[in-house]
């Protein structure tokens, strides 16, 4: 069967429905329903067949492609939401509730308002929630997102130059780890491996799986190694160029060093201890350790679907 993907904002998740026989093309705009109710979105994959047997539910269908009137609709309620977002931070402040709007989204037909919001735990808003009702006079729902999905929604860019990756393409956030730094050599200070949103940054997970496959077959560091120097020790591990820097002693006593390409040398006896705790401030690594946590918190507890 063939299936159609759809986007219902930029960048986020694309979800797949039944096209409904309906000739769709990248871009279009079309009213579909959701589990919260009908929607506008835009066409991001066309045409991808999938083997019916394999879908465990039924894909709820497109109903139309979006005409001008729906566009004016829509456009409408985008203005809406802003106004909506404004009241919403007043009352929050009148309810001295820890918590930070980030969005207001209108479904489609009008039937719900949601608005977006981080907090570090869990907050009480019921009543928050009764005062909304009132004003806008339509299902009211709060969902608490995490970070990541908060700086997804503003946007900006990275210490790298470019658009941040979540704003860019991305559509879910991997987990990130601080052993993913560790095994790519890189410095374990929180400054240089978090990101705009405070988390350790995504792009740690891009070569991850590279990193752990070449880390199979070459010594660690501290590792015993034989090579056409001698005996030496394993001091610096280059893991992508499959480099090793070697630490010798010469007849004096003294240090020296040379690279070697891994497969020079024979591995005499290996050293795969977590040298982490050992090597980093244990301050910094604290910080680390609470940023890993906090990032595990909005996984387990955050709401960021979208439809």
């Amino acid at each position: 069967m063939k299936i159609v993907g759809v986007r219902f904002r930029s960048p986020g998740k694309i979800y797949f429905f039944d096209p409904n026989g309906l000739d769709l093309k990248l871009g279009d705009n079309v009213i579909v329903e959701t589990a919260m109710g009908k929607e506008l979105g835009t066409i991001s994959v066309v045409n991808r067949e999938v083997d019916e047997k394999k879908q465990k539910e039924p894909l709820k269908k497109i109903i139309q492609k979006a005409t001008d009137k729906d566009l004016k609709h829509h456009e409408e309620n985008v203005k809406k939401e802003k106004e909506a977002m404004e009241t919403c931070k007043k009352k929050v402040k009148e309810h001295k509730l820890d918590m930070e709007i980030v969005e207001a989204r209108y479904l489609f037909d009008n039937s719900k308002l949601i608005f977006y919001f981080t907090a570090e735990g869990r907050i009480d808003f019921r009543d928050l929630v009764k005062d909304l009702a009132a004003i806008f006079r339509t299902r009211i729902e709060l969902r608490q997102i995490g970070v990541r999905d908060q700086i997804k929604r503003l946007g900006g860019n990275g210490v790298c130059g470019r658009e941040l990756c979540c704003c860019s393409f991305l559509n879910n956030f991997d987990t990130v780890s601080i052993k993913m730094a560790k095994e790519q050599n890189l410095s374990l200070n929180a400054s240089k491996i978090t990101g705009n949103c405070g988390r350790l940054m995504c792009c740690l997970k891009y070569e991850q799986n590279v990193y752990e496959d070449k880390m199979k077959k070459l010594p660690h560091q501290g590792a015993i190694v034989e090579t056409d120097e001698g005996e030496g020790i394993v001091d610096t591990v280059e893991v992508l160029r499959e480099i090793l820097k070697v630490k010798f002693k010469d007849e004096e006593g003294s240090n020296y060093f040379k690279k070697f390409n891994a497969n020079e040398v024979k591995l005499i006896k290996d050293n795969k201890r977590d040298i982490t705790e050992e090597e980093v401030d244990p301050e910094e690594l604290k910080e680390l350790q609470k940023i890993e946590q906090m990032d595990k918190y909005d996984k387990k507890n955050a709401n960021n679907d979208e439809i």
